[in-house]
């Protein structure tokens, strides 16, 4: 009888955990819709900005998004407003297709795979090669991502061109690659270069040696169309990566090189090729080697709604091919808090020639700068801006920005 009665209840557990499971199945393949978003807001002190504006307080960014399924199908897409820089625009939109067990496709508007992804970065301001477009792009094409290997994930892309722009810092809606309001960096056309991207393959193999650590190399080759001499030069990158979990620590370093073979529209060979995001461009040298590096340690916390707390330090060093440029360096070390659905980045910025932390915006990746000490330490970008004589220079010294970024996800 006891027996019976263990044999009724265990033939009841199977049932139920049968059951479950087929609705479980049922309802990964079921149509849906989803709703979600994020508000983010800036408290920050910058080192080279004098008088009683310092700290300020923005919105960083709002931002809306969209998951949906239908017969197999998904969607994802993502559309920002940043009011600080004028501009909005879509992140990313992609349709998904599973096309068997082992190889995904997306469609649309979707990350580019190259480097470490999703994010080379620890901070909420990413690292260098983010800033030359070489970390969490976006551009319009097809990918595939395919796992039939054991241990081994591969991402192989075509794109056609950039992704499309919102309204760039002049107000005007553009959709192409006229204009700089976008997420992600890329070429955009200047005054006496008229280039932007074209036909751009990508291939990412990563492998897993075991559940902690990661090697990869990426590829990449891509046009650069001038519209005024009706040709395309080539766009060519390579990294190689490596990320590492041990007790608590997670590790993330990349060697990257690229090379923007540009001209101008005359013809000539460019040193420095336009690049712009956010409402704004400015100069990337065309040729450069990116040193990267970030350690963070997750620290897991019971207080209030507080569950972690990550500490990092970011590093990169960007050796720029061109002998007479100065090279850039950015060191970023913090903290992110993690309370449920609120994450808040406190980063202690600091920049060498780095595009974002100077007072002279966006020359960090270019040229760079150098400066007198004996002119009232006046920003220069070569000696004929002396208007005299030659005095000694010197490279800039480091700037920095306390940043806290805090941002609600829902």
């Amino acid at each position: 009888m006891q027996l019976k009665r263990i044999l009724l209840a265990f033939g009841a557990i199977l049932f139920f955990a049968q059951n479950t499971m087929a609705q479980d199945e049922k309802s990964e393949k079921e149509d849906f819709v989803k709703f979600g978003g994020a508000v983010r807001f800036n408290i920050y002190n910058k080192s080279w900005v004098k008088g009683k504006t310092q700290p300020e307080a923005t919105i960083d960014t709002w931002r809306l998004n969209v998951t949906a399924r239908t017969k197999g199908v998904d969607l994802n897409f993502e559309y920002r407003f940043y009011p600080t820089f004028g501009t909005h625009f879509m992140k990313h939109g992609w349709l998904g297709y599973a096309i068997s067990d082992d190889v995904y496709m997306k469609l649309g508007v979707s990350q580019v795979p190259f480097g470490i992804t999703p994010y080379a970065s620890h901070s909420w301001w990413f690292q260098a090669p983010y800033y030359a477009g070489l970390e969490d792009d976006y551009d319009m094409g097809i990918k595939f991502d395919i796992s039939s290997i054991e241990n081994l994930d591969l991402s192989l892309a075509y794109f056609r061109q950039a992704e499309p722009e919102g309204p760039s810092n002049d107000g005007l809606v553009t959709f192409g690659n006229s204009g700089p309001g976008r997420y992600s960096y890329d070429f955009v056309p200047a005054d006496d270069a008229s280039n932007r991207e074209l036909n751009q393959f990508n291939l990412r193999a990563a492998y897993h040696l075991n559940a902690n650590l990661e090697l990869g190399l990426s590829g990449q080759l891509g046009g650069i169309y001038n519209s005024v001499l009706n040709e395309s030069t080539t766009s060519k990158a390579f990294a190689a990566h490596v990320v590492a979990d041990v007790s608590g620590f997670n590790f993330k370093g990349e060697v990257i090189y690229y090379d923007y073979t540009a001209r101008d529209n005359s013809g000539e060979d460019l040193k420095t090729i336009q690049m712009g995001a956010y409402g704004s461009p400015y100069q990337v040298a065309t040729e450069a080697t990116m040193y990267v590096a970030g350690l963070g340690y997750t620290i897991p916390v019971e207080f209030g709604p507080i569950s972690s707390v990550q500490t990092y330090i970011d590093y990169t060093y960007t050796d720029k091919l061109e002998k007479s440029f100065v090279d850039m360096q950015h060191l970023i070390p913090g903290f992110m808090i993690t309370a449920g659905n609120i994450y808040t980045y406190v980063d202690f910025a600091m920049g060498k020639n780095q595009p974002w932390l100077t007072p002279s915006f966006g020359t960090g990746l270019g040229k760079g700068q150098l400066y007198s000490p004996d002119a009232d330490s006046k920003y220069y970008t070569d000696d004929e801006n002396l208007q005299g004589t030659p005095v000694p220079m010197k490279e800039l010294e480091w700037e920095t920005r306390f940043n806290i970024n805090i941002g609600y996800y829902f």
